[in-house]
């Protein structure tokens, strides 16, 4: 089951806005995939806070915004979980059985693509292309590649992920 809920904006996200905003003072709409782009690095999503930020400091409706974000498949609108499992949907991924990947993770997890789990361990995206075509089919975990996965190869991953979960207590 995934979160709908939003994390509250807190002082340490306030302070990132301003200094983000800050490196673009005078900018104008040219300047909003840049600022997101930052955000999303920094936060590691675009909050409700965030694009009514933006959209102050650039003089913006949240609507338009949202548009543009929402165009571009590098933005997220949650906050990614522990563990962000990225497929790689490109054609020698396809392939290569990319597909079955995504339903195994999507069954494994019970999450859909772009949804986070409500204890915030997993997330699942599924991306176009990584540019790892030689090594079909990818998936990436936290920005670590994984090579010719296989199903069991990700149920291995996924059950590695929960025992060191707790392992640390956090479970």
């Amino acid at each position: 089951m995934s979160t709908t809920l939003e994390t509250p904006v807190n002082n340490g996200t306030t302070s990132v806005l301003a200094d983000i905003s800050s490196r673009y003072d005078h900018a104008g709409r040219d300047a909003l995939i840049p600022m997101l782009q930052d955000i999303q690095e920094k936060e590691g999503y675009l909050s409700r806070e965030a694009i009514r930020h933006v959209g102050r400091h650039l003089g913006l409706s949240a609507s338009k915004i949202y548009g543009v974000a929402t165009f571009y498949n590098q933005f997220r609108f949650h906050p990614p979980g522990k563990y962000h499992f990225m497929v790689c949907r490109g054609t020698a991924c396809h392939v290569k059985g990319s597909e079955r990947l995504l339903n195994s993770l999507m069954t494994l997890l019970k999450l859909k693509p772009g949804e986070t789990s409500r204890d915030a361990l997993f997330s699942l995206e599924v991306v176009a292309c990584m540019g790892a075509c030689g090594l079909a089919p990818v998936v990436s975990v936290n920005g670590e590649f994984y090579a010719k996965v296989t199903p069991r190869k990700l149920a291995e991953m996924i059950q590695e992920c929960r025992e060191k979960e707790a392992k640390n207590g956090n479970n």
